[in-house]
């Protein structure tokens, strides 16, 4: 048997291979000519023969075998409008190409397996973008972009840039590394679509179970249709009992939003400051599994 690959371990271990072959401004990433070099160098008996876009129905990206398992193709929605989705989606079926092709021959992943998804299948998806978002954004490089600079949906759209990426996907990056406890949501008609809260945020309670119930913005959100003034960044300081009832009274929240038109949904990222549990740095390694992650894992999310 396959002992299982760690996502960022193996993302980051061909990040070092690429900063020693191409310097460390080599972004955004090819990703798409590096699946095909790095498998064909790497693995010769089985490489990744094909990157292609087409217009699929049903999915936004797919990594297929042939019969004898002896080539490996990636395709990925040509429909989408975004191309730092696209970028994300390839290097996503390169994550399972990497970390899972002996146990399967065919992977389907759809709109919600890809960037922001939450996964199922013993978090295969999940994995899946933990190294296409380590691969596309190394950590040592985004926390130069990063640091020292107060967050805006404008120094995200700059790190989204550079390393050719959806304003999501570049969110999510920063939420990992944030010093506060943040959460981002995405939302369409005063509701939320899906919600991603850091460790800190999630483990003192703050989160949203959208995939187990409909849940409305706040009526006090910035991104409720009665208060969204225009498609631009807006920013606000309220309370975060406003968000999330259980915290206490006096503690603040900062709140902004930015429409994400690609997706037709606005994006309102929330911060607060720390409770009293605070996780240990651990960089861009893979920290061991705890009963809070079992839980995110298997959908059974803690009662507030």
């Amino acid at each position: 048997m396959t002992d299982a690959k760690k996502p960022k371990a193996e993302a980051n271990r061909i990040s070092k291979m690429l900063n020693a072959v191409l310097g460390t401004e080599r972004f955004p990433l090819k990703v798409d000519e590096l699946a095909l070099e790095y498998s064909r160098q790497c693995f010769a008996d089985s490489p990744i023969d094909k990157v292609q876009g087409e217009d699929l129905d049903g999915f936004d990206g797919l990594l297929k075998a042939n019969k004898t398992r002896s080539k490996w193709l990636i395709l990925y929605n040509s429909a989408t409008p975004s191309e730092g989705r696209k970028r994300f989606t390839i290097a996503h079926e390169f994550g399972h190409y990497i970390l899972h092709r002996h146990s399967r021959d065919q992977f389907e992943c759809g709109d919600a397996d890809i960037e922001t998804g939450h996964g199922d299948e013993q978090d295969i998806e999940a994995e899946a973008d933990k190294f296409a978002s380590t691969l596309l954004m190394p950590l040592d490089d985004f926390r130069k972009q990063v640091d020292g600079q107060p967050v805006s949906f404008d120094l995200l759209g700059h790190c989204a840039a550079r390393y050719g990426v959806s304003l999501t996907a570049a969110a999510l990056r920063w939420t990992e590394i944030a010093e506060k406890r943040a959460i981002l949501v995405a939302s369409r008609d005063d509701h939320l679509l899906w919600a991603k809260s850091n460790q800190a945020a999630f483990k003192s309670g703050a989160y949203f179970a959208t995939r187990k119930q409909t849940i409305e913005l706040p009526q006090d959100a910035l991104a409720h249709s009665n208060n969204l003034l225009d498609a631009g960044a807006q920013l606000q300081s309220t309370r975060a009992q406003i968000w999330f009832p259980r915290e206490p009274a006096t503690m603040p929240l900062t709140e902004m939003t930015r429409v994400a038109g690609q997706y037709d949904y606005t994006l309102t990222l929330l911060l607060m400051p720390d409770a009293e549990w605070q996780r240990p740095q651990h960089d861009d390694e893979d920290a061991e599994e705890d009963t809070f992650d079992r839980f995110i894992r298997n959908g059974q999310y803690p009662v507030r």
